[in-house]
């Protein structure tokens, strides 16, 4: 097959064209792959998640009768264990759920050690 002279260069032009705008457009213009889409999406939701139950466990934490010496237990804790105190006290279970949230209890023992 023969291809016309005013042809070839309008094809060469729109290949061209297309590698120019992929590589602007992954390289700054924030395409992403479906992959990294996803990821990110998962991130995103497990951050939102983390930011609505944390205040409900820092509630929960607050609700026991005892709950100013437990603070003052949680913030004797390094920032390390202070997630664990709080997953073993119970209070980063949410209600009707059998076991904590992953990061609820960073997150909660943010909100309680910066209240003080």
């Amino acid at each position: 097959m023969k291809i016309g002279p005013e042809i070839k260069p309008a094809l060469l032009g729109a290949a061209g064209g297309a590698v120019v705008l992929a590589i602007i457009g992954f390289a700054w213009g924030g395409w992403v792959t479906g992959a990294t889409a996803r990821e990110q999406a998962e991130k995103n939701a497990d951050t939102a998640v983390v930011s609505v139950l944390s205040p409900i466990c820092a509630i929960q934490f607050n609700a026991q009768p005892d709950s100013a010496a437990k603070l003052a237990e949680l913030t004797a804790l390094s920032s390390y264990q202070q997630p664990k105190f709080i997953e073993e006290g119970g209070w980063a279970v949410m209600p009707g759920a059998e076991d904590a949230v992953s990061g609820v209890s960073r997150g909660c023992a943010a909100i309680l050690t910066t209240e003080t």
